[in-house]
Order: C-alpha cells, then sequence, then structure tokens
C-alpha cells in the first residue's frame, strides 16, 4: 500500500514465457515443400508430409536452417546434437576473436624527463605487446594556460614510439585532458 502512495505502480504481472527456439522443427515448420538436406537422404525438394515421414523413419527431427529461402531449406538431424554443435561454433568464432586492449598513460603539462622516458618505456612494452596507448595530459586548475606545452609533450612522445607505433589520433583537447592514440605497427608482435 505504501509503495502506491509513493508512485510505484508495476501494473499486472506477465506469466513466465519460455524463450522461443531459433529453428523450426518437425510439425512447427508452415512450408508446403521443402528442400531437403542430411546424411542418407538425397538433396531435392519434397513434400512436407514426405519429408516429416523420412526424418520420423531416421529416428531423427526435420529442422528448418534457412526459411527464407524458396523452398525453405530443411535438414535430417538429431536436434539436440545440432543445437549443441552450433553452440560450439559460436563459441569457437568468440575464443578466436581479438579484443583490443587499450592502456592508459598519463601525464602532467610539466612533466619531467625521467617521468617521461619512464612511461616511454612503458608505452614501447605495451605496442610491442600488441597493445594499444593512449597517452594523455591532464591539466589542473589554471594548468589548462599551458595547453601547448602539453601538445608539444605528447608530439614528442609520438616521436620517441616511431619504431614500434604510429599514430591512430593526433593530440586533441576535450575538456581538461589532451589525448593522443597509438597503435602498434603491423610488423612487430
Amino acid at each position: 500500500m505504501a509503495l502506491k502512495k509513493a508512485g510505484f505502480n508495476r501494473g499486472p504481472r506477465l506469466p513466465f514465457r519460455k524463450k522461443e527456439a531459433e529453428h523450426k522443427i518437425n510439425q512447427l515448420i508452415t512450408a508446403t515443400e521443402v528442400r531437403l538436406t542430411g546424411d542418407n537422404v538425397e538433396t531435392a525438394i519434397y513434400p512436407i508430409a514426405e519429408a516429416l515421414k523420412l526424418a520420423d523413419d531416421q529416428g531423427l527431427d526435420l529442422v528448418e536452417i534457412s526459411p527464407n529461402a524458396v523452398p525453405p531449406v530443411c535438414r535430417i538431424v538429431d536436434y539436440s546434437k545440432f543445437l549443441y554443435e552450433q553452440k560450439k561454433k559460436q563459441k569457437e568464432i568468440k575464443s578466436k576473436a581479438k579484443q583490443t586492449i587499450i592502456k592508459d598513460i598519463r601525464f602532467g603539462p610539466n612533466t619531467d624527463d625521467h617521468d617521461f622516458q619512464f612511461k616511454l618505456k612503458h608505452a614501447i612494452s605495451f605496442l610491442e605487446s600488441g597493445e594499444k596507448v593512449r597517452a594523455f595530459v591532464h591539466f589542473k586548475g589554471r594548468s589548462i594556460v599551458y595547453k601547448d606545452q602539453g601538445e608539444i609533450l605528447l608530439l614528442k612522445f609520438a616521436q620517441g614510439l616511431e619504431d614500434v607505433g604510429k599514430v591512430e589520433l593526433l593530440p586533441r583537447l576535450e575538456g581538461k585532458r589532451m589525448f593522443l592514440t597509438l597503435a602498434p605497427k603491423a610488423g612487430k608482435k
């Protein structure tokens, strides 16, 4: 009662609904005729009743693989095994996809030469291991007056890394930070 007074009206609850199957199988296929593929089956166009009978005789399922084709393409296969193999393929594709890692390196507008060399060494190791580097100069308070010093610092940084990396994004000011993005050169890894 207290929730309704505060304006938390949820409305009627909806019943739990099972997730729809990704593919139409057996009697759920609505086409009148289908192109049939699979093991122990001659690839051809069959009426749906005949295709269902062939699948039933083998003790397998008729699965609609390409519903947009004319006529739809179906395969005679064990549906649970088919789903397992598809998930396995998706997992393999996902594991092979490379994620880009961006390492941040922060400078001040008046960074000392020793600190600069130290951060340059770290950036070289990041680029050699195939990671991107985003260097930025953070301006605190009134130090924004020295934005030209920050740009010179970032360009000097890019020049120090030209052997192992290439500049992806030239220095630009965003709020109180000036960014420079570098990517590893293609030949290095």
